[in-house]
């Protein structure tokens, strides 16, 4: 049965003078004797390999495509690209510019260009999400370590879910950040009986690391501390009167509840950091909703197939109950006071905050992480041993699959994609429309929606869609261009609103494409059907037909200004148009809604 009893300083119940449940007790805040920490049956040689061959395993999907058909992550990038090459590529200069600022987002901007000095971009890609992989289980597997005094298989058993409905939308930065948070954790724990000055230093190197790689990582940091020292509390009320918890202990140490509170005090960087941040002029920008919350559970597991999607969860579901009843699984009491923790922070959290979609769905996926650190696995029978591999072995077998064969048919799009790239004149400027505005709500196109950005990386083009927000990219488009672009990562316009005219007020500003017949060279109309007509023949001239997008090169004719005023309908009807702007806007929601449901190198 699932044995909740010991927690570290504090020996658990005995059942004829012997500890309960040998070889499976929690050693962070208890006593964990040598031959207990031995009682694994795998060595740690063994484990590290195993961790190497699954995270090898893990990884095929990642370098078999160079290219990885995720929603961000092309665009995403081709930020990294001109980081680090616009001061050798006069084409780009003369479109972008990097402008350093604090930003809790920028753990891929310091580390994917500095990667690409000595490979090409897309490598350099695929060696940072390897490199989320590696860190989110390493940091999973060194909790469930420090929880339980000795290395442990079990935390393998998270592999297939690193390929993910979060990770699918391609926030990048954010999952490197749920591997660190799982680490800082890690290290607080095993820090936790050491000197107070030592433990809240590092893990206030682990707060300012965090921050740089997404706001939330620290969130998510915060939360499993509230919830690791809320047990710790909790166990020290039931051992030792009330009063105990206000007093200063023996050995000179800090009462109990001012240690608590101490906690708290490496995450105070953060206020100033967020203060001199152009990233805190987007605080008033958040949205709760109910509806999601159940999607986002769902996010933690599925990926493309719902039929996947059930077979694994029936596979854990079966296994957990199987180990329970033979009282094999062990789960720590820090995981259940993580759940309940994690679970109200996840009901109350806004939709959006700081101007970012699913802010309150990409928690589910990093709790996951957590709670199977939290957990153990009696591997002493034999049965046991050869079930877990069995299990472990089908759950990754059936990912890798899931993933793989569908990367394998989106290829085929993904290099139309960059053929139709190849046409593109360098130095060009390259609008983004949809063809159906209410589409991109397949998981399978998700890498649709930023594949223009393709065109900055092979072409050194301006691409209307690129990410440029202030306060959460360093990639700004210069000031002469800058009124061309989607500065407020909204919706790109559909062909009906380019071709629709319509009057503005006084007060209205025309959109970034009002003038798009003269301001841009090309168009690339994504989301388009079988046989996708022309909507404008005299302006577009067709280049490349794909299955789901076209591009067309402008072709302004020639008048003069006596035909333009006389005929201002026909010629005229492209200068302004009244759109509302979305800040946040049915593209995010898209991505979240998919989520439900080179030159250089030869992708």
């Amino acid at each position: 049965m699932v044995d909740v009893n010991h927690f570290r300083g504090f020996r658990g119940e005995t059942r004829g003078g012997k500890p309960a449940t040998a070889g499976a007790q929690p050693a962070i805040l208890a006593d964990a004797s040598p031959s207990t920490a031995r009682a694994g049956h795998f060595t740690n040689a063994q484990i590290a390999a195993l961790f190497a061959v699954l995270a090898a395993i893990a990884s095929i999907p990642i370098l078999l495509y160079p290219w990885p058909p995720l929603g961000d992550y092309i665009n995403h990038l081709s930020r990294m690209h001109v980081i680090a090459t616009v001061r050798s590529d006069p084409d780009l200069a003369r479109f972008y510019q990097i402008e350093w600022q604090v930003i809790p987002n920028l753990t891929m901007d310091l580390i994917v260009p500095l990667l690409q000095r000595v490979m090409n971009v897309y490598l350099a890609g695929q060696t940072y999400t390897i490199m989320c992989f590696v860190v989110i289980l390493s940091g999973t597997m060194a909790l469930n370590r420090q929880l339980y005094g000795r290395w442990s298989v079990l935390p393998l058993i998270a592999f297939p879910l690193l390929y993910n409905s979060v990770f699918l939308v391609g926030t990048m930065n954010y999952l490197f950040g749920i591997g660190l948070s799982l680490w800082a954790l890690a290290a607080w724990a095993a820090l936790r009986e050491r000197a107070m000055a030592l433990r809240l230093v590092v893990s206030m190197l682990f707060v300012l690391a965090l921050f740089f790689c997404h706001l939330f990582s620290v969130g998510v940091y915060a939360l499993g501390l509230f919830a690791f020292e809320l047990e710790r509390l909790r166990t020290l009320r039931g051992r030792e009167p009330l009063s105990s918890l206000f007093q200063r202990r023996p050995d000179g140490r800090p009462s109990p509840l001012l240690d608590f509170v101490a906690c708290g005090l490496p995450f105070l960087p953060v206020i100033p950091l967020m203060l001199m941040s152009p990233t805190w002029g987007l605080r008033w920008d958040f949205n709760w909703e109910l509806n999601g919350k159940l999607s986002g559970l769902i996010f933690v597991i599925e990926v493309y197939s719902h039929f996947a999607t059930f077979f694994l969860a029936a596979i854990v579901a079966a296994a957990a109950v199987w180990s329970i009843r033979h009282r094999a699984l062990q789960f720590h009491p820090f995981g259940w006071v993580l759940l309940v923790v994690g679970g109200v922070t996840y009901f109350v959290m806004p939709r959006v905050m700081f101007d970012t979609y699913m802010a309150d769905q990409r928690l589910p996926i990093a709790l996951a992480f957590m709670i199977i650190a939290c957990a153990h696995l009696d591997l002493r029978d034999d049965f046991v041993r050869r079930g877990f591999a069995t299990v472990l072995v089908l759950m990754l077998a059936v990912r890798a699959f899931e993933v793989q064969s569908v990367w394998h048919e989106v290829s085929r799009g993904t290099t139309a994609f960059r053929d139709s790239v190849r046409q593109i004149d360098r130095g060009s400027k390259v609008l983004v429309a949809y063809a159906d505005p209410d589409n991109g709500d397949n998981a399978r196109e998700l890498w649709l929606m930023h594949a223009a950005c393709l065109a900055i990386i092979e072409r050194s083009a301006l691409v209307t869609n690129a990410f440029t927000v202030l306060g959460k990219q360093v990639m700004h488009v210069r000031r002469n261009y800058r009124d061309r672009v989607d500065t407020e990562d909204g919706t790109p316009p559909s062909v009906k609103q380019l071709l629709q005219p319509s009057i503005l007020s006084d007060d209205d500003e025309p959109p970034y494409w009002a003038n798009w017949t003269a301001d841009f060279d090309y168009v690339y109309v994504l989301f388009t059907g079988a046989e996708y007509p022309n909507p404008d023949p005299s302006r577009l001239a067709p280049v490349y037909a794909g299955n789901r997008f076209m591009l067309y090169k402008i072709a302004t004719p020639v008048a003069d200004a006596d035909d333009l005023q006389s005929d201002p309908p026909a010629l005229q009807r492209f200068a302004r148009f009244h759109v509302r702007r979305v800040a946040l806007g049915s593209l995010q929601r898209a991505r979240a809604a998919a989520a439900q449901d080179a030159p250089s190198v030869e992708p």
